[in-house]
This record gives C-alpha cells, structure tokens and sequence, in this order.
C-alpha cells in the first residue's frame, strides 16, 4: 500500500509540477509511470528544429537531455496531434528524486523558453 501512496503522490507532484510551466499543460497524471505533458513551443524554437532538421519536440527534448541530462522522449514517437508537441516523462523514481528532478525541469524550461522566446512577446 505504500508504494500506492508514494505512486499517487509522485503523480500529483507531476501533475502539478508541469502545469506550473509557462505553456505547458499536462492531465492529471493517473498512472504510475508516465506523464505526457504538452508543450506550446515558441515560433522561434519551432523554426530551430526545423534548421536542425528535427521536429519540434525531438529539438526540446534533445535540448533538455544535452543541459539536465534527464531524457524525456519526444510525442511524436507516440503519434501525437499533428500541429501539437508533446514529449514523455518517466516518473517511477523515489519521491525525492523526483521532487530534485522537477527543480531541474523547471530551470531548463525557463531558461529554453527564454532562450527561444519571439520576438513580439520580448518587445511588450
């Protein structure tokens, strides 16, 4: 029952964790393993990929691997909307890595979204 628990919890964390993110958006996570948040790409970024001949969410996901050394897979993998980008995240590690593991998420997604930020949005 405990591994139960600290399964929901974690997914809680998840859930939580990845719709605080500026533009991504994630269900609640139901399962024990995975999260397969959505991620709002700015054009900037889209047209990055595109120049490293990679889709969009292969491109972040490749950006966050190569900075956090965490590896998410990309949605497209999983056949996702086209015209959407997702990627997945795997949450069966103990509840204090992962709550590490979010801390560094979210620096990396700051820092990307900043990076790659359009150009209308740094002129308000």
């Amino acid at each position: 029952m405990a591994i139960l628990d600290s399964y929901q919890r974690k997914a809680k964390i998840t859930t939580s964790m990845l719709n605080y993110l500026e533009g991504v958006t994630c269900n609640e996570v139901t399962g024990a393993l995975y999260a397969f948040p959505r991620v709002h790409l700015p054009q900037k970024a889209i047209e990055e990929a595109k120049l490293n001949n990679c889709t969009p969410d292969e491109f972040y996901c490749w950006q966050m691997l190569e900075a956090t050394g965490i590896t998410p897979v990309p949605g497209t993998m999983f056949g996702q909307k086209q015209g959407t980008h997702h990627f997945r995240l795997t949450i069966l590690h103990s509840e204090e890595k992962v709550a590490a593991m979010y801390d560094i998420i979210s620096r990396f997604h700051k820092e990307f979204m900043l990076k790659y930020k359009d150009e209308e949005e740094t002129e308000q």
